[in-house]
């Protein structure tokens, strides 16, 4: 057999699906190889990491709000952290608190949930920052955002994080429903942006979407467990290589003005690196 075929027990994520279809050598060598390799560093890589960073602290202090921490106590850390200079953080938070997502339910309120479904022989996963239920009537995931750019809503429909976010908690939301499954005329995804709270982007589901959500992720897995190359085939759109880790790897460190992305809604999906013992995940 091929290096590149997948054990039985890899799980696919909506950045694993979003890394293959973005660049299927970015995939292997992240998800086969396990190759690390890190990205030369220059001043735009140790700042987009820096901006990471604080978007982590961003969404770890929503999780203890989430899990009642006081404001005032959270404020505090917000501030402290402003003072070293994490200048976007106090910013950020207080966006949270005077123009949250309007209208959650408020029945049961779960921040950083993973949630893990067979699938194709494999298994699906997702985790989510919020997840909002009010059982047996609505279902509402709220994703945020700290990316210094708004994406388009057209862009953020193709992303596999829309796509795998609702079908996994129609898939494994049971548990969070009261014991009753997800139906998918129920869910609402929802996109907070920290840097724009007011222009949230609410993306509803159907049946009809749930089927074809299906279709596409059993093609694209297929592929991916077909690929029996030694070496998987490098995006031939350069501008995806501008910060990915592994382009001095690849020999595509130098990206040129007309190939690199406009504005950092192009590239700001990444997936936090959380302590899978820290984080509940609920498997089905």
């Amino acid at each position: 057999m091929a290096e590149s075929n997948l054990p039985p027990s890899f799980r696919f994520s909506q950045a694993s699906l979003q890394d293959y279809a973005d660049c299927p050598r970015r995939f292997q060598l992240r998800y086969i190889l396990e190759t690390r390799w890190p990205a030369a560093h220059d001043e735009p890589a140790i700042e987009r990491e820096r901006r990471m960073q604080r978007g982590a602290e961003f969404h770890d202090l929503i999780h203890q709000h989430t899990l009642g921490l006081p404001v005032e106590v959270l404020s505090a850390i917000a501030s402290a952290r402003t003072s070293a200079g994490q200048n976007d953080l106090r910013r950020w938070w207080d966006a949270y608190l005077t123009a949250p997502p309007p209208d959650l339910p408020t029945a049961l309120r779960q921040a950083e949930v993973r949630l893990s479904t067979p699938f194709s022989a494999y298994h699906l996963f997702a985790r989510y920052d919020l997840l909002a239920i009010d059982p047996g009537k609505k279902a509402v995931i709220v994703d945020w955002k700290t990316g210094q750019t708004r994406p388009k809503r057209a862009w953020l429909a193709e992303r596999w994080q829309t796509l795998v976010y609702r079908y996994v908690l129609v898939e494994a939301g049971t548990q969070l429903n009261g014991g009753v499954p997800i139906v998918p005329g129920q869910i609402e995804m929802i996109y907070w942006f920290a840097n724009f709270p007011g222009q949230i982007e609410r993306f509803s589901y159907d049946d009809d979407e749930h089927t074809t959500t299906e279709s596409v992720l059993r093609a694209l897995i297929a592929e991916i467990a077909a690929q029996d190359r030694e070496t998987w085939p490098l995006t031939d759109e350069i501008r995806r290589c501008q910060y990915c880790a592994y382009r001095t790897l690849c020999d595509r460190e130098k990206i040129s003005e007309e190939e690199r992305i406009e504005g950092e809604a192009e590239t700001e999906p990444f997936d936090f690196d959380l302590d899978l013992e820290q984080i509940a995940e609920i498997e089905f």
